[in-house]
């Protein structure tokens, strides 16, 4: 069964804004920001803002950014943003990083995202450190440098962040950057997968089911499997899928299996699609339209409850 161990860099997350001024701006501002009470926001932050406030800068930045209270606009985010960056604020410079990682609003470039990203990190922001760690892994504005890849996941994990333990583990796990260790890896993956990340849940499951750096056991993959499928996570789908082929973990299902295939199919996943068109030619027409009115219900449900 495919493995997948991939770093992935996902869409534009912003640092959580809701840190103020001071003890009662912080107070009043985080609560109507809360109730969605975005003029209330404004009021507060905006005159701290021109007066030199660096949090107070960054949150106005993000509220343009967002479009929260005010029209979306992107040139004014950059403002504060860099307003607050050369202050030293770490939020802000996270910030400025994934708007030039993504091209959100401002030309793409992954050195000018290192360079902001670096700050940051350097600063202790998880998600900066993570994101770093993604740029040398990938090459990205930078040398690829897998060791210098791992050293920021690791700083990352280390304060509990899903994706960069996931990716540290992975790490371990192809010995990239680090010497492999499969017990690592699967620590690793351990951390990440109960807070809900797909590739750590799909990663752990793997390694159950192919017996590596663990007693081989098909029921726990098929229950990380489960996890990362219920996601929408098509490597998941495609190797639960697999499970039910050949009746490891589960009672042996070939109807079922079908499913799973057509739904990991359904987002272009190239190993759904063989093992679908494989298991075909096995079904007689009746078993394929079952499988496949029970495809379309698990996507409708958003691929909860497919058992």
């Amino acid at each position: 069964m495919k493995r997948l161990l991939l770093t992935s860099m996902t869409a534009l997350i912003l640092s959580a804004g809701t840190t103020w001024a001071g003890p009662t701006d912080d107070a009043n501002a985080a609560a109507a920001y809360k109730r969605g009470d975005y003029a209330t926001v404004l009021e507060i932050v905006r005159p701290l803002a021109a007066q030199g406030y660096a949090k107070a800068q960054s949150n106005l930045g993000l509220m343009y950014q967002q479009g929260k209270g005010v029209p979306q606009d992107y040139a004014k985010a950059l403002k504060w943003y860099h307003l607050a960056a050369a202050q030293g604020y770490a939020t802000a410079q996270f910030n400025l990083g994934n708007m030039c990682d993504t091209g959100v609003g401002v030309a793409q470039s992954y050195t000018e995202a290192s360079k902001w990203y670096h700050l940051a990190a350097a600063q202790g922001i998880a998600k900066a450190q993570y994101y770093l760690g993604a740029l040398y892994d990938q090459g990205h504005g930078t040398k690829q440098d897998l060791a210098e890849a791992v050293k920021w996941y690791r700083l990352a994990a280390e304060q509990g962040y899903a994706a960069a333990q996931s990716n540290l583990g992975a790490s371990y796990e192809k010995g990239q950057g680090v010497r492999q260790d499969y017990a690592e890896a699967l620590k690793w993956y351990r951390l990440a997968a109960p807070q809900g990340n797909a590739v750590a849940q799909f990663n752990l499951g793997s390694l159950y089911d192919q017996g590596q750096g663990i007693k081989q056991d098909y029921v726990v993959a098929v229950k990380w499997y489960r996890l990362a499928a219920e996601q929408g996570y098509a490597a998941a789908q495609s190797n639960l899928g697999v499970s039910y082929l050949k009746g490891h973990g589960v009672a042996q299902d070939t109807v079922r299996a079908h499913m799973w295939f057509i739904v990991g199919a359904m987002s272009g996943y190239a190993d759904a699609m063989k093992n679908r068109d494989i298991t075909s030619k096995r079904m007689t027409p009746h078993q394929i339209a079952e499988a496949q009115k029970m495809a379309s219900d698990c996507q409708h449900r958003n691929f909860r409850g497919c058992t």
